[in-house]
């Protein structure tokens, strides 16, 4: 699918933005970059965009850009297939020749950032795919077919969500990708089989949850399917005359149901082989592909041992201040995971585990995001234009998936950005747990960070649609400690009790992930962690341990990335004394666009903002 696409994944490269507090292309030195070396740049930032637009036709509609030359990509869904991804590692190489044909030492500023982004991107990836070719080639995610990845359930999603309705075309569009997507299982289900005969497959538990989930859809007669309902839904809304839903369910229940029983024979078949062993080590030279993954997760050098020390020490930093927490609370008895687990039981803290409460509880989270928003203006100089909305994680796939994620907003603003959350079981949200996870996913975490890449003008557009895990999931793991500065606990202690849960569950991620894939820990072991350190429902923590277990690295992001944000804040703050500015600070982190961790500082640098 797109997002494996070349410098489109979360690995990809990133964007800067020519907002007011951009400062102009010079280096510490005063010497502004070369002009003409600056175009070239910039023309071959242009030429990789639309080279990796032209090829990823849904990274086209998710970024509203399937109109006019490019309208046909809107029948497409694109190629799972190995050839393509030799092709893409084939593009990528060719990008990073052309990059180092121009000379670095003429630029400087953001120019020069710019450079290093882009580069350190395009050599990452090329460090996985040349050594490892199994999984989605460079990205650090092994497994072609797991719980987590997969046509089968990321499909069905981004035509119900994504794919925009207003003529008779795009929903002639809509049947042509459906077409698409039996041809995205087949070919997935080539890769899964290669794979499988060189000892590559998610562990036995993963692949179980697989094709529980395969099951759950495949029930799904076509009239019933999402995709019809969805299709019918739109284009009455429009009048477009039609059977839509009709010729929907034909396909749901022909060529679909078709390459997904072949999936599921495939993966059925493969069962009896799968190993229990959680981690990645097991996987051919799994050690040094652990490596590579922590490093596309963290975009440092950190090793596994260094980052589960980190780990270690922020879980005893963590559950101290809770113990302190809990105790001004009249909570004293029992451990601080115990104590967790005793607030998240308390039925006054509960939803109803129905639909309508479900509901409820997704307007509770809108007059969340509308509180916050209010204050915003005294921590943020630069705001979001595009709006943010809630939604539910579709019911079929919510089994497997993570208790929330955000889908970014189309670059003109026309669809807003979405932050999804789990409810299939509503006692994994507490009340009290409820606000950090808005402030994480919306504001001021990942839709205003995001939103200002997207809507920033007078900047390459490559750098305006990528995205590094440890940049962006630090960011929005940051804004839940600027959150709690902003006052919005001051009158809530049970959720700044949340606050902590939510941190120390992100420093918990930094042990079992090193501890599954460097240390040999098993599913088991991280799973009894987890609860025992954070009170976690086991249900809960059982889905955060399998989900690591099949993307490796990626969960490393969160600590690593936060800790890189406050470091540069407190360094800034001892540089600046008492002209630090926290708005400016914000801004300037913001508005020069996500980059590698190891890239970051020199932002601040260049800046000012540091020594």
């Amino acid at each position: 699918m797109d997002r494996r696409k070349l410098l489109t994944g979360a690995g990809a490269v990133l964007g800067a933005a020519a907002l007011p507090l951009r400062v102009a292309a010079q280096s510490a030195s005063g010497s502004a970059s070369d002009p003409a070396t600056v175009k070239a740049l910039n023309d071959l930032f242009d030429k990789i965009f639309n080279e990796v637009v032209d090829n990823a036709p849904t990274l086209a509609t998710s970024l509203g850009l399937d109109k006019g030359e490019r309208a046909p990509l809107k029948y497409k869904l694109g190629d799972a297939s190995e050839a393509e991804e030799a092709r893409d590692a084939a593009r990528n190489d060719k990008y990073i020749t052309a990059l180092k044909a121009i000379d670095r030492s003429k630029l400087s500023g953001m120019d020069r950032i710019n450079y290093d982004t882009v580069l350190w991107s395009g050599e990452n990836q090329k460090s996985g795919y040349d050594k490892f070719k199994f999984g989605s080639w460079g990205s650090g995610q092994p497994y072609v077919l797991s719980q987590l990845t997969g046509s089968y359930r990321s499909v069905p999603d981004f035509l119900n969500n994504q794919h925009t309705i207003e003529t008779k075309a795009d929903a002639e569009a809509f049947l042509s990708r459906m077409e698409g997507f039996a041809t995205l299982l087949d070919q997935e289900t080539e890769r899964f089989k290669a794979d499988a005969a060189k000892g590559v497959m998610a562990p036995d538990f993963a692949l179980d949850r697989t094709l529980e989930q395969m099951a759950a859809i495949r029930a799904i007669k076509g009239a019933d399917s999402s995709m019809a309902k969805t299709l019918a839904t739109k284009t009455a809304a429009k009048n477009i005359a039609g059977d839509w839903a009709g010729e929907a369910a034909k396909r749901v229940d022909g060529v679909i149901a078709k390459a997904l029983d072949a999936q599921m024979a495939a993966v059925k078949a493969a069962r009896p082989k799968a190993v229990h062993d959680a981690g990645v080590w097991r996987l051919p030279d799994g050690e040094a592909y652990y490596t590579f993954a922590a490093r596309a997760g963290t975009t440092t050098t950190l090793t596994p041992d260094e980052i589960h020390k980190i780990g270690l020490d922020m879980v005893a930093e963590l559950t101290a201040e809770a113990d302190t927490r809990f105790k001004a609370l009249g909570m004293t008895k029992g451990t601080v995971a115990e104590r967790m687990k005793a607030l998240g039981d308390d039925p006054k803290y509960l939803y109803d585990n129905t639909d309508a409460a479900k509901e409820k509880l997704l307007e509770d989270l809108n007059v969340q995001i509308r509180a916050v928003e209010a204050k915003l203006p005294q921590w943020f100089g630069v705001l979001p234009k595009t709006a943010v909305t809630v939604r539910r994680v579709p019911k079929e796939i919510e089994a497997g998936a993570p208790g929330g994620y955000y889908q970014r907003p189309t670059l003109d603003g026309s669809r807003p950005g979405a932050y999804y959350i789990n409810l299939r079981d509503t006692k994994e949200w507490p009340k009290w747990s409820l606000p950090t996870l808005t402030y994480h996913e919306a504001l001021p975490g990942h839709h205003m960070q995001i939103s200002i890449q997207m809507e920033a003008q007078g900047l390459p557009m490559l750098r305006r649609i990528g995205g590094f895990s440890a940049y962006s999931e630090g960011w929005a793991l940051y804004t839940e400690l600027v959150a709690a500065e902003m006052g919005m606990y001051d009158t809530d202690p049970t959720g700044y009790i949340g606050y902590l849960q939510s941190a120390l569950f992100r420093a918990i991620r930094l042990v079992v992930d090193t501890g599954m894939h460097s240390k040999k820990w098993t599913r088991e072991q991280a799973i009894k962690y987890f609860v025992d350190t954070n009170g976690d429902a086991e249900s809960a923590a059982t889905t955060e341990v399998e989900r690591y277990c099949v993307w490796p690295g990626q969960a490393l992001s969160y600590m690593v990335g936060k800790i890189k944000w406050a470091e540069l804040r407190e360094k800034s703050k001892a540089h600046q004394g008492a002209k630090f500015d926290i708005k400016a600070f914000h801004d300037r982190g913001l508005v020069n666009g996500p980059v590698p961790l190891q890239v970051l500082e020199q932002v601040y640098r260049d800046g000012g903002f540091i020594g």
